[in-house]
């Protein structure tokens, strides 16, 4: 990832967007279970699943013991109860079983790679999540990848076209300042949402215009 091209979109973004409001710190497992059942939903639906399983199942021990159809009932107003239930579940088993108590102290007195691991190696817990995890929750230096912005990362010629998104994340991961990885990964999702959409971005809008070779491909047709 070319360093200096990432450091000029980072200014322009920081420019136009302002720094971005600073990070929920939110207990670990609380920041887990919020990252998985943001999966393929609104913010708000996930927010009223969060809810609504904290009303059922007021403590994680019992979110980990809870059978699987009351999982999926609590939380299907974030939509994929059943899908999504099997994996709150499994995870919450994983971490129990490691011999970390559930409670909101769990995973934070782990170093960053030791953390890492542990989180990767649980059920349905990719590096996206563990990257949520560890910089939300914590303020460890890892970037996160979400659609918007692996979208962005291939449309800027960050990372190449055919590059998915654990190999994009590893290319930020290296590339990126620590200092710089929350305002950067929060940056360019809302430049994702608002103005570099999936469908018919707004590319007349955009302040990266001049950066972004996709534009100047198009152009000189």
């Amino acid at each position: 990832m070319d360093r200096r091209r990432l450091a000029a979109i980072a200014r322009r973004l920081a420019k136009a967007y302002g720094t971005p409001p600073p990070p929920r710190h939110l207990p670990p497992i609380e920041e887990l279970v919020l990252t998985v059942l943001s999966q393929h939903t609104s913010d708000t639906n996930r927010d009223r699943a969060y809810a609504d399983l904290r009303k059922r199942f007021p403590t994680w021990d019992e979110v980990a013991d809870a059978p699987l159809p009351a999982l999926a009932r609590a939380i299907r107003s974030g939509g994929l109860g059943p899908t999504k239930a099997v994996r709150l579940r499994a995870m919450l088993r994983g971490i129990r079983e490691s011999g970390v108590a559930l409670d909101e102290r769990a995973l934070t007195t782990m170093a960053d790679a030791d953390l890492w691991d542990t989180l990767v190696a649980l059920p349905g817990v990719g590096p996206k999540t563990a990257a949520c995890v560890l910089l939300f929750s914590l303020d460890r230096p890892y970037f996160p990848v979400d659609t918007h912005v692996h979208r962005l990362a291939r449309r800027l010629g960050l990372v190449p076209v055919r590059a998915d998104a654990v190999a994009t994340q590893a290319a930020f991961q290296e590339s990126v300042p620590p200092e710089s990885m929350y305002s950067l990964h929060m940056n360019l999702i809302r430049h994702g949402r608002a103005v570099c959409v999936a469908i018919r971005p707004r590319c007349s809008e955009c302040v990266l215009a001049d950066l972004c070779p996709r534009i100047g491909v198009r152009d000189s047709r």
